[in-house]
């Protein structure tokens, strides 16, 4: 397997809405020495405050959320889709509450100063938590955003995260 490479962000000619909306990632983060993960198809890279950051959303129900508060940083990677299409839609859908999924898949957990990803990636980001704030329906300023994604009241949270390392093969 090729190892990674660390690459500056302006070299990172991924769009956003491909590898984020269609081909979807694994966020990935630990808590108390266990490793957890789901697929996520929302978010986007950008800048903010002078940084590159990511925004990912997390519902509140989402067993992976409790690892995400609990860590300082978290990781995204990103898959080949025909290879690892399976795997991905699985993670998005199972909860680790009820199994090990990463074991499951044997997916390979490596670390990035203390961050968790998975070497079977071929794109990893690595993310320092910023800001959280959870999206709430008095702040949407399109009701069809509450009756279309949140019919059952399970809000996201909004994470932005500076970018501190882009990995890839």
């Amino acid at each position: 397997m090729q190892t990674f490479q660390q690459i500056n962000p302006e070299d990172f000619n991924h769009s956003p809405f491909r590898i984020i909306g269609k081909e979807w990632m694994l966020v990935t983060a630990e808590k108390d020495g266990r490793a957890n993960s789901m697929t996520a198809s929302w978010g986007g890279l950008g800048v903010m405050w002078q940084k590159n950051v990511s925004f990912v959303v997390i519902r509140k129900s989402r067993f992976t959320k409790e690892f995400v508060d609990a860590a300082d940083t978290f990781s995204l990677t990103f898959f080949d889709r025909k290879q690892y299409g399976k795997m991905l839609g699985y993670m998005g859908t199972v909860s680790g509450r009820d199994e090990d999924k990463i074991a499951k898949f044997a997916l390979t957990v490596s670390h990035r100063n203390g961050t968790p990803y998975f070497e079977e990636a071929n794109k990893v980001i690595i993310c320092k938590k910023m800001f959280c704030q959870p999206l709430t329906p008095d702040h949407f300023l399109s009701d069809s955003i509450d009756t279309e994604f949140y019919k059952d009241k399970d809000y996201h949270d909004l994470y932005i995260s500076e970018v501190t390392d882009i990995l890839a093969r």
